[in-house]
């Protein structure tokens, strides 16, 4: 008997501002899996990653979204949230007035529906900066205001870490890091990948991030539409030859 699926789009069509980008998207993710979406610039990639995180300014106009087996393109973000997805944004909003530790506290009591003991939360925290090689005095600065740019990507994983979400969204994690920093940053996703029945869902154009992760499928989207799957070999491929070779093999 097959394993239910985790997260599952069927048919799924997204439009933005009454252009439709996604055109029928068929996706299939289970528990324990780490799926990688690559795609040239444009291809719709971020657009999907956004639907799912349910942001209102995507909308579904065909197709179903679900989440172990329940319809969930109705909901809104902060309730998939709380049932276990988590988006990490590609550029990272800066928040004056709020310290990175009280969003992340915030965060986690609305995900576990109840109040977190100051204490017990702030040893976790600091256990997951140093995994993260992060300092903890940026625990109490405020939410990425006068961080670097890796700094930002440190903190959306460790928001991840914290939230221990059942599905996360990397969207394009590693844009705009130098080799260091990306390294730190997969040290945080494959602690992620360490805790059973949890799902990764990896989109970018990049392959930096994946040099050291354990991949299990390997989907390539081109003009809205998933034209590609394979295994971690595809993502290889894809360094040789290029997106070109794929889009004209499908007739893109």
């Amino acid at each position: 008997m097959e394993e239910r699926a985790l997260l599952r789009t069927k048919g799924l069509k997204v439009e933005i501002e009454d252009k439709e980008i996604l055109h029928g998207v068929d996706l299939t993710i289970r528990a324990g899996e780490t799926h990688v979406l690559m795609g040239p610039n444009g291809a719709g990639k971020s657009t999907l990653g956004y639907t799912l995180m349910g942001s209102p300014a995507y909308k579904v106009t065909g197709g179903q979204i679900c989440l172990d087996g329940k319809q969930i393109q109705g909901e809104s973000a902060d309730k998939r949230a709380k049932e276990g997805i988590f988006l990490s944004f590609q550029n990272p909003l800066e928040v004056p007035g709020l310290s990175l530790a009280s969003f992340v506290k915030n965060s986690v009591e609305h995900r576990r529906g109840e109040r977190v003991r100051y204490w017990d939360f702030r040893k976790e925290l600091e256990r997951v900066m140093e995994v993260l090689q992060m300092d903890t005095a940026y625990a109490d600065r405020d939410l990425n205001v006068g961080f670097s740019g890796g700094e930002k990507k440190k903190a959306e994983i460790l928001q991840m870490l914290m939230l221990k979400p059942r599905l996360a969204i990397l969207d394009e994690t590693d844009s705009g890091l130098d080799v260091d920093a990306v390294r730190t940053v997969s040290e945080g996703v494959r602690e992620f990948q360490k805790e059973k029945g949890r799902a990764l869902l990896i989109i970018t154009h990049s392959t930096k991030i994946l040099e050291s992760l354990k991949v299990d499928y390997t989907h390539v989207m081109i003009e809205g539409r998933i034209v590609r799957d394979g295994d971690a070999s595809l993502v290889s491929k894809i360094n040789a030859c290029g997106f070109e070779e794929i889009r004209k093999a499908e007739g893109q």
